[in-house]
């Protein structure tokens, strides 16, 4: 802690790489594939880290600040090491339409909506220039398109990376100049202050050059309350160790574990078990006993660990625990299966525990397959085959598995994706296997099945698809083809339908200024005969522009649940096809607690110049104008959006 000597105030958190390949061993730290997520996450995230209080800023924040959170990486950044290519070489070929519609968005949403401190250049070029030296970027998108009041750093040694490993420049003084001319303020290493004395010496950087970066860096350390003296006097100076480990937070920790559980399958209401009926247990898997593999990377030290067997033998008489594999790997022929097989035989129910670990998904560590590591899947199938009770499978990993061969097994009943769920995480997955809590989790990605990855070089970061060449596209948002199971995919002990209460048919855009008077704002485009009609965001009144969607959430199970209702549109189609957009998006989400046979009305507000609009080709942002569809569950409503009559 900062009021100990033991840490700082600022946070390089959060990681808002959009995942877009499923292989990406990062993917863990993200919010997940989808840019609408990911930017509300980002924003949360961020006013969650920085707490603003006390006076007004420049664009109406509050000056200052509890910590200073970080927005990270920017941008296309989503390969460490695959196949030959790092992250250090990599040039990630990006279209300006990707940018503005898949990669920028999170990033945005940390500045303009959370009002980050900072924002993280990553180690990768795109489109041959890196993001540390990308003037467009730092000066021209960050600092000049999204108004950030704070400081952009590098990702640890970047600016000597682009030197080194990429040659980017002749010199080390170039190299400098490159980076602070951009818009650089601070340097996670030694490079700038080895050579920036050189480069100003030599004219390559302006006293002006510094006078910016530091004035910025030592701004947000003014907001943090840095130079104000005594800690005591200062509105969190009273905070110190006794505050880490509160059951408070704990009971937090708990909470954040559950509500991130999925439940992919659950054949003949298999689940919940009853700890009356299931009094023993066969706990089996290479994470039965799960304590460090369950907080990820980037973790602080727990405050102690609830391991799945610990969680699980507070429900059961017995609980028979055999690892089944020696580690998570599971190579090799001296594996211990067929003990695990064994205590299925004996146990009135069996939780297999499988997935994956930082030796298998990591920072520097990219995967090459999509399935389960060694011999798991032959322990779940000889599991699941010699058990006389039900059969859970549990999986703990940061990004998807292909498990189509549990799937598609009678004898597994239930299956769980518990992620990496944290320290609670034994008591979490407990408590959703014995029904203490009532699971309601999605998926935050797309799980593909192993061949996808022949088809989808890591590489290529097109999002969009290309028949032509065979490519599949990436994510929900483009990719058609076949899947394990789809993004927002998540069952529940219970059962909601939906009913639209309230939601407007029609809706006129108005434009701005001398826009609302000629006809020029209307574009048209014509793609395979099909005319597409549409109006520049940049030309139309945005403030204000939402379309009211009340949705009524009826529980039509017993039991109590949580529900999340997921709003996807989909645009016109003659739109769709002129300008590439996605077949469909997600475009608003609330999460609403519904009791056992009661409703809940669920108020949401889509605003259309962010979730209604499309990215052209050159990465313009437009509103089509027709009928756009609205799928929330089982139900659809059009909306048709047309443009105030036009004249003066």
């Amino acid at each position: 802690m900062y009021n100990g000597g033991q840490a700082g105030l600022t946070f390089w958190s959060p990681n808002v790489n959009i995942f877009r390949d499923p292989r990406w061993g990062r993917g863990q730290e993200t919010p997940g594939e989808d840019p609408a997520v990911s930017g509300r996450y980002a924003a949360a995230y961020v006013r969650g880290l920085q707490q603003p209080y006390g006076g007004r800023g420049h664009h109406g924040g509050h000056t200052r600040l509890k910590t200073a959170a970080c927005c990270k990486h920017f941008t296309a950044y989503d390969l460490d090491s695959w196949s030959g290519t790092d992250r250090f070489h990599f040039n990630a070929v990006v279209t300006p339409q990707d940018l503005e519609d898949t990669f920028n968005v999170p990033f945005r949403s940390c500045v303009v909506d959370g009002r980050a401190a900072s924002v993280m250049c990553s180690y990768n070029q795109v489109n041959g220039v890196p993001t540390c030296a990308d003037e467009s970027f730092l000066r021209g998108t960050i600092r000049g398109k999204w108004q950030l009041e704070g400081y952009i750093v590098s990702d640890c040694d970047s600016v000597d990376v682009f030197f080194r490993d990429q040659h980017y420049t002749r010199t080390h003084e170039d190299a400098v100049a490159a980076t602070l001319r951009a818009g650089l303020d601070l340097d996670c290493g030694p490079f700038l202050a080895q050579y920036t004395e050189g480069a100003v010496a030599q004219r390559k950087v302006s006293d002006a050059d510094i006078d910016a970066a530091v004035t910025n860096t030592v701004i947000v350390q003014m907001r943090l309350g840095m130079y104000d003296g005594d800690l005591a006097t200062q509105p969190f100076g009273h905070l110190g160790p006794q505050h880490v480990c509160t059951r408070a937070h704990q009971d937090l920790a708990l909470e954040a574990a559950r509500q991130s559980v999925v439940l992919l399958k659950n054949d003949g209401a298999a689940l919940p078990l009853a700890p009356a009926t299931h009094r023993t247990v066969a706990v089996v898997g290479p994470h039965a006993e799960a304590t460090v593999a369950m907080i990820g990377n980037y973790a602080g030290k727990p405050c102690g660990y609830t391991t799945p067997l610990q969680g699980i033998g507070r429900y059961v008489k017995t609980a028979l625990h055999q690892a089944g594999c020696t580690d998570v790997a599971c190579q090799g022929g001296n594996q211990p299966i067929a003990a695990a097989v064994d205590a299925a035989r004996r146990a009135d129910a069996t939780v297999v525990l499988v997935g994956l670990d930082q030796k298998i998904e990591a920072e520097g560590l990219d995967r090459t397959s999509l399935l389960l590591p060694g011999r798991q899947a032959e322990l779940v199938s000889a599991v699941a085959k010699a058990a006389k009770g039900p059969v859970i499978l549990v999986l703990m990993s940061g990004g998807p598995v292909d498990i189509a061969f549990a799937q598609s097994d009678r004898k597994i009943a239930g299956i769980l994706w518990a992620g990496y769920p944290g320290q609670a995480g034994g008591q979490a997955i407990a408590d959703v296997i014995f029904g203490h809590h009532n699971p309601g989790g999605k998926l935050p990605v797309t799980w593909y099945p192993q061949d996808y990855l022949q088809k989808a070089p890591m590489t290529n970061m097109a999002m969009r698809a290309d028949p032509a060449k065979g490519y599949p596209g990436r994510t929900y948002r483009f990719y058609t083809g076949p899947t394990i199971h789809p993004f927002g995919h998540g069952l529940s002990y219970t059962k909601f339908t939906h009913t639209l209460a309230h939601a407007p048919a029609q809706l006129s855009v108005r434009l701005t200024g001398h826009h609302a008077a000629t006809a020029s704002s209307l574009n048209t485009t014509t793609h395979l005969g099909r005319a597409a009609a549409d109006v520049r965001v940049s030309h139309a009144r945005c403030e204000g522009l939402s379309i009211p969607v009340h949705v009524d959430v009826k529980n039509v199970g017993d039991r109590d649940g949580a529900h999340t209702v997921l709003v996807y549109a989909s645009p016109p189609a003659a739109a769709a096809a002129a300008h590439g957009a996605p077949a469909r998006q997600l475009v608003a989400f609330e999460k609403v607690h519904v009791p056992a046979g009661g409703v809940a009305r669920v108020k949401m507000g889509l605003d259309v110049c962010n979730g209604l609009s499309i990215a052209d080709r050159d990465g313009v942002r437009r509103i089509p104008v027709g009928e756009h569809s609205l799928t929330i569950g089982e139900l659809t409503h059009s909306v048709t959006l047309g443009v105030e009559q036009l004249g003066v």
